[in-house]
């Protein structure tokens, strides 16, 4: 093997022991907190926000039932329900969208389509690195990391060796 692809898998190697590190080392530090008792005047104001695909919609869903008195599975279906309805009016608005500047600017409704997803993939994943990099920074500032260690996470994220970034 040569040298320098030595180097690269050694770094890599690097970047991905860090990265698990870093996650293990969050997960190794957390601690559990007591659960709070509800009450009026906390409820409202520490509901967190729902969001598809994240445990913090089951807290909404459990934070609604306990303070509407309804089971807590059929708050979480009924949530769910309306988060399909949502996708799907989202979907058909990306759709009808396409549509319309395809028909306005001349361009196959397909290749809108496409650029419109891409546009849209290109934007989770940005917001994806940035909330990374927020972590890194922290971890960084607390001492857990270096900056050279952080900027070797970074990296091997967007070269897509870890974490599901760029792949080339």
């Amino acid at each position: 093997m040569s040298r320098s692809k030595n180097i690269t898998v050694a770094v890599m190697a690097t970047a991905l022991a860090l990265g698990l590190g870093l996650g293990a080392t969050t997960m190794a530090s957390a601690t559990s907190t007591p659960t709070p008792v509800p009450g009026a005047s906390t409820e409202a104001a520490h509901a967190p926000k729902a969001k598809a695909g994240n445990g913090k919609a089951e807290q909404l869903a459990a934070a609604l039932a306990a303070k509407l008195g309804v089971d807590k599975a059929k708050m979480s279906e009924a949530m769910k329900t309306f988060r399909d309805a949502s996708k799907a009016d989202r979907t058909a608005k990306e759709a009808a969208l396409a549509k319309s500047l395809a028909s306005s600017l001349g361009i196959d409704e397909t290749k809108v389509s496409a650029a419109i997803a891409e546009l849209r993939s290109a934007n989770k994943k940005t917001k994806h690195l940035t909330a990374l990099k927020t972590r890194l920074d922290k971890a960084v500032a607390s001492g857990t990391l270096t900056q050279a260690e952080a900027d070797a996470v970074t990296k091997a994220i967007e070269k897509g060796v870890i974490g599901g970034g760029a792949k080339k």
